[in-house]
């Protein structure tokens, strides 16, 4: 098959563009069932959450449709050869970014945290619970706990950082994929990481607030991937986290 391995740079869109090259080259007629997903990442030598990603770009593109259950197939009609995937920045991607940095702002609000700022961050929280249980859209809610943990850091540019990333999985993979894996059906998952990461808060210590932070944001990765490679690993029942500080 004539699938080229691909490097490091933005992977799904480069597994995307080379398969979309493929159906237009009519290596693959329309209506054909593409290879499966494992076998896909056999061939192009990359995960399979990053083919995963790949297939939604093409759907978007409108150069596949995907069939739940029965696979991806080449539309009748794909699209124009002009269309190109570009549909942002990898959700695995986005996700581990998060783990990074709102890890760190966790850290510092354990040791800079006012009553203001612990208030605020409950406050969120509360609001998201009453939000869903009212069946009102609560991600508003969501963002506001996260951007309140980063202002409690200290850091306004911090702060600015994780709305950035947040806003980020608005974009049209991250969107129809978190669609597809029911990642709103999440919420006890959410509710639960929340309320870990908040008492590790109040608790004053960095470590802690950190890998609870982390451990949140790894479960969302592993629900919305099948797959959360990178990610902190447990050690003594707690997730790691690199050098131990106050």
């Amino acid at each position: 098959m004539p699938f080229q391995p691909v490097d490091n740079r933005r992977l799904y869109e480069q597994v995307a563009d080379q398969i979309a090259a493929l159906v237009r080259a009519g290596e693959f007629a329309p209506g054909q069932r593409l290879p499966a997903e494992r076998d896909l990442a056999k061939s192009l030598r990359v995960s399979r959450p990053v083919v995963r990603e790949a297939m939604i770009a093409l759907e978007i593109a409108g150069l596949i449709e995907v069939r739940v259950g029965s696979g991806a197939f080449v539309r009748e009609q794909p699209a124009a050869p002009a269309v190109e995937v570009n549909t942002g920045h990898s959700p695995s991607d986005i996700l581990k970014a998060r783990m990074l940095i709102e890890g760190e702002t966790a850290a510092l609000a354990a040791t800079r945290a006012t009553p203001l700022d612990l208030a605020a961050i409950a406050a969120r929280q509360a609001e998201m619970i009453a939000e869903r249980d009212a069946g009102r859209e609560w991600r508003a809610a969501d963002l506001g706990f996260h951007v309140a943990i980063a202002r409690a850091s200290g850091n306004a540019a911090l702060a600015a950082l994780v709305e950035r990333l947040w806003q980020e999985q608005h974009a049209p993979v991250f969107s129809l994929l978190s669609e597809r894996v029911r990642l709103r059906d999440n919420w006890a998952a959410t509710v639960s990481g929340h309320v870990a990461v908040l008492a590790a808060i109040r608790g004053g210590k960095r470590r802690p607030a950190r890998d609870a932070m982390r451990a949140h944001l790894t479960q969302v990765l592993s629900v919305l991937t099948g797959n959360a490679p990178d990610a902190p690993r447990p050690r003594n029942g707690k997730v790691a986290s690199g050098r131990r500080t106050r």
